[in-house]
């Protein structure tokens, strides 16, 4: 059933003509009073602007992106990426859409907030990049409101993140699970049986998918995992730092360091440096993602290339419409794994 102006200003014990000056913010009210208007919109999900089932058949130029961490290339990369397609028929300034990047900090309630925001002006299309957070009730909160936007007529595409049922939501979703094995699979046929692994945010989809594939690496080679050889942590420079002197803390004679991302690796190559060991003669690294530094570093970082810019690209498309979804509405992006410099055989 539609929720009109009026079911809020029920709800709120307010006038129609309070609410509507609360959501448009051309008139002067109260802090309590549009506050109250406010928490009734959302407790009743109210969509501004009109019935559902005009916002289907409504134009707007506006398409949202949401991503973790902007200043994280391997967010900054896909947003870029998405709004490079933003142009084409359909928007009223000369065909071109406006992108407007979402900066989730990680946070679900954010990553709720925007949503509910961009549902609010009618957005054209929503684009979800990275992992999802491993949190049921948030996921049920998450399916709930993509199925009211999808119902809305706003295109839902899902980048880098797996797939989310009975939602209508397109997924391009990386293979994380399989290059977590390649990229351990490849250590341990240079002879590596000690390997560190440092781990993202435990409640990310990501981090479960590349931990689960270098576990499923270590197992198919009969290698046991000794519970210290995992640190979780942020998937950034300073977490890596810190998280591989940790394992050296724990374990002095590993070989071989395995990052979450290139960024984590980073800061594993220089605790190791700081450390007094060398890189690849005392211990590997190995990262994941191939961002544009990871070339350039000393030594060059052995990871797994994803398609960012690509991938990114493409969701693009199928967000405006000029690229048809994959079959059954989900296609798996595969990585590349990038043999350099930071990889060698074991010492000993």
């Amino acid at each position: 059933m539609t929720v009109t102006l009026a079911d809020v200003a029920a709800r709120a014990q307010v006038s129609p003509a309070t609410v509507s000056r609360v959501l448009n913010g051309n008139y002067p009210v109260a802090a309590s009073t549009r506050e109250r208007v406010l928490r009734a919109v959302d407790e009743l999900d109210y969509v501004l602007n009109g019935p559902a089932s005009s916002l289907a058949a409504a134009t707007s130029d506006l398409v949202g992106i949401l991503v973790n961490d902007i200043a994280d290339p391997f967010f900054g990369i896909m947003a870029g990426a998405i709004q490079s397609e933003m142009g084409g028929p359909g928007g009223r300034a000369g065909g071109e859409r406006l992108a407007v990047v979402c900066n989730t900090g990680g946070s679900p309630e954010r990553e709720l907030t925007y949503l509910t925001l961009l549902q609010r002006q009618r957005a054209a299309a929503v684009v979800l990049t990275g992992g999802a957070m491993e949190n049921v009730p948030h996921a049920a909160a998450m399916t709930s409101k993509l199925r009211k936007m999808a119902d809305a007529g706003t295109r839902v595409v899902l980048c880098g993140r797996p797939p989310a049922p009975d939602t209508r939501a397109i997924a391009l979703t990386f293979d994380n699970r399989g290059g977590g094995r390649e990229l351990t699979e490849h250590l341990i046929g240079l002879g590596h049986r000690r390997l560190g692994y440092i781990a993202g945010p435990e409640e990310r989809t990501t981090t479960r998918h590349r931990l689960e594939g270098h576990r499923e690496a270590l197992k198919a080679h009969g290698i046991h995992e000794d519970p210290r050889w995992t640190v979780h942590g942020r998937y950034d420079r300073r977490s890596g730092y810190e998280a591989t002197l940790e394992l050296l803390r724990r374990d002095p004679s590993l070989t071989a360091v395995v990052a979450a991302n290139d960024s984590v690796a980073l800061g594993a190559c220089a605790a190791l440096r700081d450390s007094g060991l060398r890189i690849p003669d005392d211990v590997s690294v190995a990262g994941f993602d191939d961002l544009p530094f990871s070339i350039d570093a000393v030594p060059a970082l052995t990871t797994v290339r994803l398609p960012l810019a690509e991938a990114g690209a493409r969701a693009g498309r199928i967000a405006m419409g000029r690229e048809e979804p994959p079959p059954g509405g989900i296609a798996t992006v595969r990585g590349e794994l990038m043999v350099r410099g930071s990889s060698g055989v074991p010492r000993g």
